[in-house]
Protein backbone atom coordinates (compact mmCIF):
# COMPACT_ATOMS: atom_id res chain seq x y z
CA UNK A 1 0.00 0.00 0.00
CA UNK A 2 1.39 3.47 -0.96
CA UNK A 3 1.72 4.23 2.69
CA UNK A 4 3.72 1.79 4.05
CA UNK A 5 5.98 2.04 0.53
CA UNK A 6 6.47 5.84 1.87
CA UNK A 7 7.21 4.97 5.05
CA UNK A 8 9.83 2.33 3.89
CA UNK A 9 10.68 4.67 1.25
CA UNK A 10 10.94 8.02 3.12
CA UNK A 11 9.68 9.07 -0.17
CA UNK A 12 6.15 11.16 0.32
CA UNK A 13 2.85 9.66 -0.49
CA UNK A 14 1.71 13.10 -2.97
CA UNK A 15 5.41 12.56 -3.82
CA UNK A 16 4.88 8.89 -4.93
CA UNK A 17 1.00 9.77 -6.96
CA UNK A 18 3.25 12.55 -8.91
CA UNK A 19 5.67 9.98 -10.09
CA UNK A 20 3.02 8.02 -11.04
CA UNK A 21 1.42 10.69 -12.49
CA UNK A 22 4.91 11.24 -14.81
CA UNK A 23 4.55 6.94 -15.79
CA UNK A 24 8.00 6.62 -13.33
CA UNK A 25 6.16 4.61 -10.96
CA UNK A 26 3.88 2.05 -11.92
CA UNK A 27 2.64 -0.16 -9.08
CA UNK A 28 2.92 -3.64 -10.08
CA UNK A 29 -1.08 -3.81 -9.03
CA UNK A 30 -4.27 -3.23 -6.91
CA UNK A 31 -5.39 -4.98 -4.26
CA UNK A 32 -9.40 -6.52 -3.98
CA UNK A 33 -9.97 -3.46 -1.88
CA UNK A 34 -8.54 -1.13 -4.66
CA UNK A 35 -5.09 -0.21 -3.05
CA UNK A 36 -2.09 -0.48 -4.85
CA UNK A 37 0.75 -3.04 -4.41
CA UNK A 38 4.40 -1.97 -4.83
CA UNK A 39 6.84 -5.38 -6.04
CA UNK A 40 10.16 -5.13 -4.40
CA UNK A 41 11.09 -4.32 -8.50
CA UNK A 42 8.84 -0.80 -7.51
CA UNK A 43 10.61 -0.20 -4.49
CA UNK A 44 13.96 -0.67 -6.10
CA UNK A 45 13.23 2.12 -8.99
CA UNK A 46 11.67 4.44 -6.62
CA UNK A 47 15.30 4.61 -4.48
CA UNK A 48 16.50 4.61 -8.28
CA UNK A 49 14.99 8.02 -8.96
CA UNK A 50 15.55 9.35 -5.55
CA UNK A 51 19.53 8.22 -6.02
CA UNK A 52 19.67 10.24 -9.18
CA UNK A 53 17.14 13.01 -8.00
CA UNK A 54 20.01 13.75 -5.47
CA UNK A 55 22.24 14.42 -8.46
CA UNK A 56 20.21 17.08 -10.25
CA UNK A 57 18.59 14.71 -12.29
CA UNK A 58 15.03 16.61 -13.81
CA UNK A 59 12.22 13.88 -13.92
CA UNK A 60 12.01 13.37 -16.95
CA UNK A 61 16.07 12.42 -17.50
CA UNK A 62 15.08 10.01 -14.68
CA UNK A 63 12.70 9.03 -16.72
CA UNK A 64 14.49 8.41 -19.68
CA UNK A 65 17.46 7.16 -17.62
CA UNK A 66 15.94 3.95 -16.15
CA UNK A 67 13.42 3.38 -18.94
CA UNK A 68 15.91 3.50 -21.86
CA UNK A 69 18.82 0.13 -22.01
CA UNK A 70 20.74 1.83 -24.38
CA UNK A 71 20.92 4.94 -22.60
CA UNK A 72 24.28 6.23 -21.51
CA UNK A 73 24.94 8.19 -18.63
CA UNK A 74 28.36 9.78 -19.43
CA UNK A 75 26.75 12.81 -21.61
CA UNK A 76 24.46 13.55 -18.92
CA UNK A 77 26.78 13.59 -16.03
CA UNK A 78 28.78 15.71 -17.68
CA UNK A 79 25.97 18.31 -18.24
CA UNK A 80 25.77 18.11 -14.74
CA UNK A 81 28.96 18.99 -13.92
CA UNK A 82 29.08 22.01 -16.13
CA UNK A 83 25.59 23.08 -14.71
CA UNK A 84 26.82 22.69 -11.19
CA UNK A 85 29.94 24.46 -11.55
CA UNK A 86 28.02 27.84 -13.16
CA UNK A 87 25.50 27.44 -10.72
CA UNK A 88 28.13 27.59 -7.49
CA UNK A 89 30.11 30.58 -9.24
CA UNK A 90 26.56 32.81 -9.50
CA UNK A 91 26.10 31.49 -6.11
CA UNK A 92 29.58 32.36 -5.30
CA UNK A 93 29.77 35.97 -7.00
CA UNK A 94 25.99 36.85 -5.29
CA UNK A 95 27.58 36.01 -1.99
CA UNK A 96 30.82 38.16 -2.85
CA UNK A 97 28.38 40.98 -3.73
CA UNK A 98 26.11 40.88 -0.55
CA UNK A 99 29.58 40.45 1.30
CA UNK A 100 30.73 43.88 -0.06
CA UNK A 101 27.70 45.23 0.41
CA UNK A 102 27.90 44.01 4.47
CA UNK A 103 31.34 45.64 4.32
CA UNK A 104 30.11 49.27 3.63
CA UNK A 105 28.07 49.26 6.44
CA UNK A 106 24.97 50.66 5.19
CA UNK A 107 22.80 52.77 6.77
CA UNK A 108 19.81 52.43 4.60
CA UNK A 109 18.70 50.90 1.35
CA UNK A 110 19.55 54.20 -0.18
CA UNK A 111 23.20 53.20 0.54
CA UNK A 112 22.58 49.73 -0.40
CA UNK A 113 21.58 50.94 -3.93
CA UNK A 114 24.75 53.09 -4.36
CA UNK A 115 27.04 50.60 -3.66
CA UNK A 116 25.00 48.06 -5.70
CA UNK A 117 25.46 51.15 -8.52
CA UNK A 118 29.15 51.18 -7.85
CA UNK A 119 30.20 47.49 -8.31
CA UNK A 120 28.23 47.25 -11.46
CA UNK A 121 30.26 50.49 -12.56
CA UNK A 122 33.24 49.28 -11.30
CA UNK A 123 32.68 45.70 -13.28
CA UNK A 124 31.90 47.96 -16.64
CA UNK A 125 32.94 47.41 -20.38
CA UNK A 126 33.70 50.81 -20.56
CA UNK A 127 36.99 52.70 -19.19
CA UNK A 128 35.85 55.93 -18.89
CA UNK A 129 32.37 54.61 -16.80
CA UNK A 130 34.87 52.16 -14.54
CA UNK A 131 36.89 55.80 -14.13
CA UNK A 132 34.21 58.02 -13.19
CA UNK A 133 32.67 54.86 -10.65
CA UNK A 134 36.34 55.32 -8.86
CA UNK A 135 36.84 58.61 -8.54
CA UNK A 136 33.00 59.76 -7.65
CA UNK A 137 33.04 57.03 -5.08
CA UNK A 138 35.00 59.45 -2.05
CA UNK A 139 32.01 61.58 -1.40
CA UNK A 140 29.70 58.70 -0.58
CA UNK A 141 29.56 55.46 0.63
CA UNK A 142 33.36 54.00 0.30
CA UNK A 143 34.41 51.32 -1.97
CA UNK A 144 35.25 47.63 -0.02
CA UNK A 145 38.31 47.35 -0.14
CA UNK A 146 38.33 43.55 -1.33
CA UNK A 147 36.13 44.97 -4.67
CA UNK A 148 39.01 47.56 -5.23
CA UNK A 149 42.00 45.34 -4.77
CA UNK A 150 40.07 42.83 -6.99
CA UNK A 151 39.51 46.00 -9.72
CA UNK A 152 43.14 46.71 -9.14
CA UNK A 153 44.47 43.43 -9.84
CA UNK A 154 42.35 42.95 -13.00
CA UNK A 155 42.47 46.58 -14.93
CA UNK A 156 44.46 46.58 -17.72
CA UNK A 157 43.32 50.59 -18.70
CA UNK A 158 46.37 52.38 -17.14
CA UNK A 159 44.08 55.65 -16.24
CA UNK A 160 41.56 53.51 -14.99
CA UNK A 161 44.45 51.71 -13.07
CA UNK A 162 45.98 55.11 -11.98
CA UNK A 163 42.59 55.85 -10.51
CA UNK A 164 42.38 52.45 -8.84
CA UNK A 165 45.69 52.91 -7.23
CA UNK A 166 44.95 56.27 -5.58
CA UNK A 167 41.40 55.32 -4.06
CA UNK A 168 43.10 51.89 -2.51
CA UNK A 169 46.09 54.27 -1.08
CA UNK A 170 43.52 56.65 0.35
CA UNK A 171 41.25 53.56 1.66
CA UNK A 172 40.49 52.58 5.14
CA UNK A 173 40.89 49.53 5.17
CA UNK A 174 44.00 47.58 5.04
CA UNK A 175 44.61 46.01 1.17
CA UNK A 176 48.21 44.18 2.69
CA UNK A 177 46.89 40.69 2.72
CA UNK A 178 44.70 41.24 -0.70
CA UNK A 179 47.88 42.80 -2.85
CA UNK A 180 50.35 39.83 -1.13
CA UNK A 181 47.83 37.24 -2.39
CA UNK A 182 48.39 39.19 -5.62
CA UNK A 183 52.17 39.19 -5.88
CA UNK A 184 51.82 35.00 -5.93
CA UNK A 185 49.48 35.01 -8.48
CA UNK A 186 50.40 32.72 -11.41
CA UNK A 187 49.28 35.71 -13.96
CA UNK A 188 52.75 37.64 -14.67
CA UNK A 189 49.99 41.07 -15.24
CA UNK A 190 47.87 40.78 -11.86
CA UNK A 191 52.07 40.65 -9.91
CA UNK A 192 52.81 43.91 -11.88
CA UNK A 193 49.74 44.90 -11.13
CA UNK A 194 50.26 44.00 -7.37
CA UNK A 195 53.74 45.79 -6.75
CA UNK A 196 52.71 48.74 -8.54
CA UNK A 197 49.46 49.46 -6.12
CA UNK A 198 52.13 48.66 -3.16
CA UNK A 199 54.60 51.17 -4.85
CA UNK A 200 51.96 53.62 -4.05
CA UNK A 201 50.90 52.15 -0.43
CA UNK A 202 52.30 55.03 2.53
CA UNK A 203 53.33 53.03 5.52
CA UNK A 204 55.71 50.75 6.40
CA UNK A 205 53.50 47.40 5.32
CA UNK A 206 53.59 48.58 2.03
CA UNK A 207 57.45 48.45 2.36
CA UNK A 208 57.94 45.66 4.64
CA UNK A 209 56.38 43.86 1.06
CA UNK A 210 57.98 45.51 -1.23
CA UNK A 211 61.34 43.87 0.41
CA UNK A 212 59.78 40.90 0.42
CA UNK A 213 59.46 41.43 -3.31
CA UNK A 214 62.76 41.98 -4.05
CA UNK A 215 63.43 38.23 -3.91
CA UNK A 216 60.86 37.73 -6.29
CA UNK A 217 61.22 35.35 -9.58
CA UNK A 218 60.01 37.69 -12.03
CA UNK A 219 62.64 40.19 -12.78
CA UNK A 220 59.66 43.27 -13.32
CA UNK A 221 58.28 42.78 -9.80
CA UNK A 222 61.86 42.63 -8.36
CA UNK A 223 62.13 46.42 -10.57
CA UNK A 224 59.45 47.48 -9.55
CA UNK A 225 59.50 46.77 -5.75
CA UNK A 226 63.19 47.86 -5.97
CA UNK A 227 62.53 51.48 -7.76
CA UNK A 228 59.63 52.01 -4.84
CA UNK A 229 62.02 51.35 -2.21
CA UNK A 230 64.82 53.24 -3.86
CA UNK A 231 62.83 56.22 -3.82
CA UNK A 232 61.91 55.01 -0.29
CA UNK A 233 65.80 55.34 0.79
CA UNK A 234 65.55 51.92 1.48
CA UNK A 235 69.61 50.49 1.04
CA UNK A 236 68.60 46.55 0.38
CA UNK A 237 67.41 48.11 -2.99
CA UNK A 238 70.65 48.82 -4.14
CA UNK A 239 71.66 45.40 -6.08
CA UNK A 240 68.66 45.26 -7.67
CA UNK A 241 68.90 49.05 -8.97
CA UNK A 242 72.58 48.01 -10.19
CA UNK A 243 70.93 45.20 -12.27
CA UNK A 244 68.09 47.20 -14.01
CA UNK A 245 70.93 49.50 -14.71
CA UNK A 246 72.98 46.44 -16.27
CA UNK A 247 70.14 44.70 -18.44
CA UNK A 248 69.01 47.94 -19.28
CA UNK A 249 65.20 47.01 -17.71
CA UNK A 250 64.44 51.23 -16.62
CA UNK A 251 67.64 51.93 -16.10
CA UNK A 252 66.62 55.42 -16.30
CA UNK A 253 64.57 55.28 -13.60
CA UNK A 254 66.92 52.92 -11.78
CA UNK A 255 69.39 55.97 -12.09
CA UNK A 256 67.26 57.93 -10.09
CA UNK A 257 66.34 55.67 -7.19
CA UNK A 258 70.05 55.33 -6.87
CA UNK A 259 70.66 59.23 -6.75
CA UNK A 260 68.13 59.54 -3.90
CA UNK A 261 69.92 56.70 -1.96
CA UNK A 262 72.89 58.51 -2.34
CA UNK A 263 71.79 61.47 0.12
CA UNK A 264 75.03 61.62 2.33
CA UNK A 265 78.47 61.13 1.75
CA UNK A 266 79.04 57.22 2.45
CA UNK A 267 76.48 56.14 0.83
CA UNK A 268 77.32 58.23 -2.11
CA UNK A 269 81.12 56.84 -1.97
CA UNK A 270 79.21 53.10 -1.26
CA UNK A 271 77.20 53.18 -4.67
CA UNK A 272 80.23 54.89 -6.54
CA UNK A 273 82.10 51.65 -5.37
CA UNK A 274 78.99 49.48 -6.81
CA UNK A 275 78.80 50.92 -9.96
CA UNK A 276 82.73 50.81 -10.35
CA UNK A 277 83.50 47.53 -9.63
CA UNK A 278 80.40 46.48 -11.76
CA UNK A 279 81.92 48.60 -14.68
CA UNK A 280 85.30 46.28 -14.02
CA UNK A 281 83.66 42.76 -14.03
CA UNK A 282 84.60 40.93 -17.35
CA UNK A 283 81.28 39.60 -17.94
CA UNK A 284 79.84 43.49 -17.87
CA UNK A 285 79.10 44.21 -21.75
CA UNK A 286 79.80 47.49 -23.51
CA UNK A 287 76.45 48.55 -23.56
CA UNK A 288 75.56 47.82 -20.06
CA UNK A 289 79.39 49.84 -19.09
CA UNK A 290 77.66 53.16 -20.97
CA UNK A 291 74.78 53.12 -18.68
CA UNK A 292 76.57 52.44 -15.85
CA UNK A 293 79.34 55.37 -16.55
CA UNK A 294 76.09 57.39 -17.00
CA UNK A 295 74.37 56.37 -13.17
CA UNK A 296 77.83 57.79 -11.72
CA UNK A 297 76.54 61.27 -12.95
CA UNK A 298 74.26 61.79 -10.29
CA UNK A 299 76.06 59.93 -7.50
CA UNK A 300 77.76 62.57 -5.66
CA UNK A 301 80.96 62.54 -3.54
CA UNK A 302 84.90 62.19 -4.50
CA UNK A 303 84.75 58.21 -5.33
CA UNK A 304 82.04 59.23 -8.47
CA UNK A 305 84.15 62.02 -9.08
CA UNK A 306 87.21 60.01 -9.23
CA UNK A 307 86.01 56.94 -11.33
CA UNK A 308 84.55 59.60 -14.02
CA UNK A 309 88.56 60.84 -13.81
CA UNK A 310 89.83 57.08 -15.00
CA UNK A 311 86.61 56.51 -17.07
CA UNK A 312 87.50 59.04 -19.33
CA UNK A 313 90.52 57.62 -20.16
CA UNK A 314 88.94 54.12 -20.89
CA UNK A 315 89.35 51.60 -23.55
CA UNK A 316 86.10 51.76 -24.66
CA UNK A 317 85.92 55.38 -26.62
CA UNK A 318 82.28 55.71 -26.10
CA UNK A 319 82.58 55.30 -22.19
CA UNK A 320 85.51 57.32 -22.47
CA UNK A 321 83.64 60.03 -24.39
CA UNK A 322 80.28 59.97 -22.01
CA UNK A 323 82.79 60.56 -18.66
CA UNK A 324 84.52 62.67 -20.48
CA UNK A 325 81.42 64.92 -21.04
CA UNK A 326 80.03 64.20 -17.88
CA UNK A 327 83.19 65.72 -15.76
CA UNK A 328 82.37 68.57 -17.51
CA UNK A 329 78.81 68.80 -16.35
CA UNK A 330 79.81 68.00 -13.02
CA UNK A 331 82.76 70.81 -13.16
CA UNK A 332 80.03 73.52 -14.56
CA UNK A 333 77.92 72.62 -11.79
CA UNK A 334 80.91 73.58 -8.84
CA UNK A 335 80.53 76.78 -7.79
CA UNK A 336 84.32 77.18 -7.46
CA UNK A 337 85.10 76.22 -11.00
CA UNK A 338 84.61 77.93 -14.17
CA UNK A 339 81.93 76.10 -16.77
CA UNK A 340 83.42 73.88 -19.33
CA UNK A 341 86.54 73.22 -16.71
CA UNK A 342 87.61 69.46 -16.68
CA UNK A 343 89.77 68.73 -13.68
CA UNK A 344 91.91 65.66 -13.57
Amino acid sequence: MIGEVAARSGVSARMLRHYESLGLVRPSGRTGSGYREYSAQDIRRIFHIESLRSLGLSLRAIGRALDDPAFAPSALVADLVRETRDRIAAETELLTKLRRIEAADPADWEDVLQVVALLRALGSKSAGTRQRAVLSAGGGVPVPVDALVEAVLSESDPHVAGALRWALARSDDDPLALLAEGLGSPEAAVRERAVRALAELPGEGGTALLRDALASPDPVVRGQAALALGTRGAADALPALIDMIVVGRNDTDAADALSVLAGDTAAADRIATVLVDRLADDTTGAPARGRLTQALADIPGPTAAHALVELSHDEDRAVALTATYLRRLRDADRPDGPRGAVRE
